[in-house]
């Protein structure tokens, strides 16, 4: 896959990244390098590879899944800097 000019600009566009028109042609070339090395990885063989979550081999530490004490939602609401009726009261995002 080659990216041209005109999907760097409209890529630029939808990241909300001002581009100037004189670097069109070098960000275009930098997705096409990027791509090149996708498909680079793409030609790894990983059959019988396990996904590794680090580096070096670790356990996750885990926990019961029990119920706590909980139950104390004044002591919870006490750090909010606004509640209402029990609730944590978050100002409006979406109009």
């Amino acid at each position: 896959m080659s990216i041209d000019i005109e999907t760097a600009r409209r890529v630029a566009k939808l990241a909300r990244i001002k581009v100037e028109e004189d670097a069109l042609p070098a960000l275009a070339q930098e997705f096409n390098t990027i791509l090149g090395f996708i498909e680079q990885l793409n030609e790894v063989d990983i059959e019988g590879v396990e996904p590794m979550t680090s580096v070096t081999p670790m356990r996750l530490k885990r926990r019961k899944d029990e119920v706590t004490d909980g139950d104390m939602p004044d002591k919870v609401l006490s750090n909010a800097p606004d509640a209402r009726e029990g609730f944590f009261a978050v100002p409006k995002v979406v109009e």
